[in-house]
């Protein structure tokens, strides 16, 4: 598959655009060809992006909201004019299918409008104190003001929307931000920094550095960047945690997502459908995919039956054909890990319902297990793959532990219509979210989204992560001065 190279992208530096000394090629993941290519921020590179970043903080701070949601909306525009153009570059960089790439440009598009309308009135609250006789002719005024200069360190799978998570709040709450995108898909990073280049903001309020991931402790070390906002894998994730216990550190970090199909859920095609294509979008790599599927035995054999049906109708191939569904991961790495996690659960026993052909480069055949043993890895841990693991519960009680039954808790999806069970779920699984009547998949850009256990701490969701880069700060007055 013949691919456009496109030129060099430069890096941005304090909000200017620069070229490092080692260039390096992005390569599609699809057949390996070469697709741009951008270079490394040398040391020095990155010093004066931190160093402009700290400089320009007060500043930052102090801009008046209508200049930030001004440039927010700006960029905001601009994604939307350039959507096919950005949607191929994610396709080109990630694999992710076309489908799917213009879905993300989409909600790229909508978390800047969220973050434009939030710079316009994340201010404070009043609070009357005279509830207490000591406090009477008092009053609190409570408002946000900014951490400090924030480090987003971004993933491949979003390469353009869980960007915009990390840079769309902390420009709304008056942040500098330095972006480290993956080093496998930098690109979309990249062209983001051009669009803000575009606007009156400070300079030194956005960096986006490529670094390679063993270079990356330079800055997450740094005591002039207050904030660390990762977005990765749970292992990563704890490390950073243990590594700045002195920093103000989010994390949104992986997830094993379990759905749960009650018995009398009358949509069950519904449900096997959803289930099929959430457990396999993207190849399965997003921390809220479906992986785990429990389903009340009394409709187990015809839900799973409808599941293995809808997934074997799943376009798979050439990211690029409109038509594709599930396309490669993001390297034969990844595909071979999770071709082993297959066989070795294979091996010990799981019934192979479809799919579990051999991996053709990055190319993984969405396979659905059945009879896995507890301590399997394709249950256990996250599988990151097109990988979905079929279960039979006896009852709803039991559905719910099974869910629970795990380190991660990102997010679940209960397909019930009973209100009752519905508020149960909410109060018993020990998750960030719990989707009724859905998949785990699902997110909308402005609620709060984040998990426990594994999965994280802290929340995205645009007010959500301003409110994670920014504290609180009490003004006591008096009723009259």
């Amino acid at each position: 598959m013949s691919q456009r190279l496109r030129p060099v992208a430069p890096i941005w530096v304090a909000g200017r655009p620069q070229h490092g000394e080692e260039e390096f090629f992005v390569t599609h993941p699809y057949d390996e060809s070469p697709v741009g290519a951008t270079s490394w921020a040398t040391a020095g590179q990155v010093e004066a992006a931190v160093a402009a970043a700290a400089g320009a903080a007060a500043e930052c701070a102090a801009l008046p909201a209508h200049v930030r949601a001004e440039a927010l909306e700006h960029v905001r525009r601009r994604l939307d004019e350039e959507s096919e153009t950005c949607a191929e570059l994610i396709t080109a960089e990630s694999g992710k299918p076309i489908a799917w790439a213009r879905v993300e440009v989409r909600r790229a598009v909508s978390t800047f409008r969220w973050a434009a309308e939030e710079a316009r009135r994340f201010g404070g609250e009043v609070q009357r104190l005279d509830t207490d006789p000591t406090a009477d002719g008092r009053m609190a005024l409570v408002r946000r003001f900014p951490r400090g200069p924030v480090l987003g360190i971004t993933p491949f799978n979003f390469p353009l929307n869980l960007v915009a998570h990390k840079v769309g709040p902390a420009i709304a709450a008056g942040c500098p931000i330095i972006v480290k995108p993956a080093p496998a898909t930098p690109l979309s990073a990249l062209h983001l920094g051009a669009l803000f280049s575009e606007t009156d903001l400070p300079a030194a309020m956005l960096s986006v550095l490529p670094v390679p991931n063993h270079r990356a402790e330079l800055l997450v070390d740094d005591p002039r960047l207050a904030v660390v906002s990762f977005t990765g894998s749970s292992r990563v994730g704890r490390q950073l945690l243990r590594r700045v216990p002195e920093k103000h550190v989010t994390l949104e970090l992986g997830g094993n997502g379990a759905a749960l199909v009650t018995a009398d859920y009358p949509k069950r095609d519904w449900a096997a459908e959803r289930i099929a294509m959430f457990g396999n979008y993207q190849a399965g790599q997003s921390c809220i995919a479906v992986q785990r599927v429990f389903i009340e035995a009394p409709a187990y054999a015809d839900v799973a039956g409808r599941i293995v049906e809808h997934v074997k109708a799943l376009p798979t191939g050439d990211p690029n054909d409109p038509a594709c569904k599930v396309g490669p991961l993001i390297d034969a790495e990844a595909a071979a890990r999770v071709e082993a996690w297959i066989e070795e659960a294979v091996d010990e026993g799981a019934k192979v319902l479809c799919g579990g052909g051999p991996r053709v480069g990055a190319l993984v055949e969405p396979t659905v297990l059945a009879n896995v043993r507890p301590d399997a890895k394709v249950l256990r841990d996250e599988v990151f793959g097109p990988v979905l693991v079929l279960a039979s519960v006896e009852d709803y009680a039991e559905g719910l532990a099974a869910v629970n039954d795990s380190r991660f808790g990102l997010q679940a999806g209960v397909f019930t219509e009973s209100l009752p069970q519905a508020m149960l779920a909410h109060r018993t699984l020990d998750v960030g979210g719990v989707v009724i009547g859905d998949v785990p998949a699902f997110r909308a850009d402005q609620m709060p989204y984040g998990g426990v256990k594994a999965s994280g701490t802290g929340r995205e969701g645009v007010r959500s992560a301003m409110e994670d880069y920014t504290v609180e700060r009490v003004l006591v007055l008096p009723d009259t001065l």
